[in-house]
């Protein structure tokens, strides 16, 4: 192995606690069950669509025509539960490749009736990760008793499965930026496919009297600051591995993401509730250190 191959397995490889990777999974689990939930009466709704409208991807693909009604609403609430039990780690060997390949055939059916919601793929990629690694050795159900006996010691088996959760959330930053390269190169940077983009989008959204972003009409009518967002959207994406780094940098480009997309929701009324609420960045920002000082700051409150 080279030398370089050996400080990339070395970083792959490095200790990190378990309770690192129970975090992830308690914070992910959570959310794609949230997700899921909201989901149902949606997926309910597609039952009453034509079946000329069923265009399957993904995994199901593995259906030539529309399931019934029932069957659907069950698989979701099916996929619900066991993402409440991938969650909280209960009989995981069991329940999280269930878990997972629940979610990937619930949200390929949601996206084969017109319309791919990409918005969730980070989301299912996570799941899909988590159920691939040691993610229920701590913080969870049945772990528990055994926890109480003998603490768990950092490895690497718990080390490797949180930097590929990283891995592929700067991943699909840096395929975002270098799609955009591809489909437009250079033009990019003046801003005005941007402006195009806001501008339609915006245009669109009043038709149907959707709800116009706060900010469209401003930046529509200031190409120069679209020129400032564009490359700024560039570096954001392309610059998306240097988060693997940790620490600060991959606090710095974290808040960085963060606000580009609110400045998504502000310019566009477009919302990726994954990453803006968190979840989605959890994997670069050791999200058991931030448990440990939530709890800390509360202890060292008055009362």
């Amino acid at each position: 192995m080279t030398a370089t191959g050996r400080r990339i397995a070395a970083w792959w490889f490095a200790d990190a606690p378990a309770e690192r990777l129970a975090a992830l999974r308690v914070a992910i689990g959570a959310w794609a069950c949230v997700y899921v939930v909201l989901r149902v009466p949606e997926l309910a709704a597609l039952t009453t669509m034509s079946a000329r409208q069923f265009d399957p991807v993904g995994a199901a693909r593995l259906s030539d025509a529309p399931l019934p009604g029932p069957v659907v609403v069950a698989i979701a609430v099916a996929t619900a539960l066991l993402l409440a039990a991938f969650a909280t780690g209960v009989a995981w060997r069991v329940v999280a490749p269930l878990a997972a390949a629940a979610l990937v055939w619930t949200t390929s059916y949601r996206n084969s009736w017109g319309m791919t919601f990409h918005t969730e793929n980070l989301m299912v990629l996570h799941v899909v990760a988590l159920a691939c690694t040691p993610a229920a050795d701590a913080w969870a159900i049945g772990a528990l008793a055994r926890r109480a006996r003998v603490a768990v010691a950092p490895h690497a088996g718990y080390g490797w499965g949180g930097r590929l959760l990283a891995t592929l959330t700067a991943a699909t930053y840096l395929l975002a930026g270098i799609a955009k390269l591809r489909l437009a190169g250079a033009a990019w940077l003046d801003g005005e496919l941007l402006r195009d983009q806001i501008a339609v989008d915006n245009l669109r959204k009043a038709m149907l009297g959707d709800a116009v972003a706060p900010l469209a009409r401003i930046l529509v009518a200031n190409p120069t600051s679209l020129a400032v967002l564009a490359a700024g959207t560039l570096v954001i994406e392309l610059g998306a591995p240097v988060a693997l780094l940790g620490g600060r940098v991959a606090r710095v480009w974290v808040a960085a993401a963060w606000a580009f997309h609110l400045g998504v929701v502000l310019a566009m009324n477009v919302w990726f509730p994954y990453p803006l609420l968190g979840p989605a960045f959890l994997p670069l920002l050791a999200p058991d250190k931030l448990w440990q000082r939530l709890r800390e700051w509360r202890r060292s409150r008055p009362g």
